[in-house]
């Protein structure tokens, strides 16, 4: 007769499943983002770089140059144009940019029900650099396509940007608190999947670096007529090389860049001032105001009196 005695083990409700956990972790990151940011648009806080932002219609596009940054969101699901490329993400992925880039973007999940909400923290390149170094197993710099990308969202990254979240419920923490907690989402960010294109972007002497720094000179030099030859010898590489390299971080020529951050410039004057279509195009680097109204046509969808007044009118809604 078998006397031995059957154990049964209980289930242990201590373990979540990541699945759980992310749920979790967003229902709460939500509810941070409804107080903090009770109206649609991007509210500044007070960590600095972190931005929160809310929106109830998926109607129309918004266009930025952006500069380095990490983005999810707790409700909703966005789009991003890159050049030709598009980038969609929702709640169980993050985005990270690691050059300056023009972008078109647009909401693609959101109601006055259920608005999107969504948490952004630009990206410092020295505070990359710095904590890359401290990372050798992660030295090795794999060959990476784009500056932008999508990865899939971790417990471990979405627990780092809950806890900098936190903070601005208790804004005396966040002078001690914030620069660590900020170095701890940097540090998964770098050891996750799309960790190189940030490695990529600060790492001396690689092609995104040399990159990074002809981007900085076009943005610098926006109304000067830079050369191809110019911007070659700037990136220490041949011109056929620099368009090569250029294309694969960027998704656009460096001419298509050139271009694309002028008008993203003439319409942000545009829209800050009461300013006419010619002073803008002149003030950007275009000689010809006809030219500029055809370019500016092709990529905004309406000539720019016309633009600007749709745009207005769909904030004042």
């Amino acid at each position: 007769m078998d006397t031995r005695v059957q154990t049964i083990v209980p289930p242990n409700d201590s373990v979540i499943s990541p699945e759980r956990l992310l749920s979790s972790q967003r229902e709460e990151m939500a509810d941070i983002i409804r107080r903090h940011c009770p109206t649609d648009g991007i509210t500044p806080t007070a960590i600095p770089g972190l931005q929160l932002v809310r929106g109830t219609s998926t109607s129309a596009p918004n266009c930025a140059v952006t500069s380095s940054f990490f983005a999810m969101m707790a409700q909703g699901a966005k789009r991003i144009q890159v050049g030709d490329d598009t980038y969609d993400y929702d709640t169980r992925h993050y985005l990270i940019s690691s050059v300056d880039l023009p972008i078109f973007s647009r909401l693609t999940r959101a109601s006055i029900l259920e608005p999107y909400l969504g948490f952004g923290l630009g990206l410092d390149p020295l505070k990359i650099e710095e904590l890359s170094a401290a990372m050798p197993k992660n030295r090795l710099l794999e060959p990476v396509d784009r500056g932008i990308g999508v990865g899939r969202l971790s417990p471990a990254i979405l627990d780092s940007a809950l806890r900098l979240a936190r903070l601005l419920d208790t804004p005396a923490d966040i002078p001690v608190l914030a620069p660590i907690i900020e170095r701890e989402l940097l540090y998964r960010l770098l050891s996750g999947e799309l960790g190189s294109r940030l490695r990529q972007a600060v790492a001396s002497g690689s092609h995104s670096h040399q990159i990074v720094r002809t981007i900085a000179a076009l943005k610098t030099r926006l109304a000067e007529a830079v050369s191809i030859d110019d911007l070659a010898d700037l990136a220490n590489m041949s011109k056929s090389s620099l368009h090569h390299h250029f294309k694969a971080l960027t998704g656009m020529t460096p001419l298509q860049y050139q271009k694309q951050l002028r008008l993203h410039e003439a319409r942000r004057l545009l829209l800050a001032d009461d300013g006419d279509a010619a002073s803008a195009a002149h003030r950007v680097g275009y000689e010809s105001p006809s030219q500029f109204s055809r370019e500016y046509r092709r990529m905004f969808g309406a000539p720019p009196r016309k633009d600007i007044a749709l745009v207005r009118q769909s904030e004042g809604e």
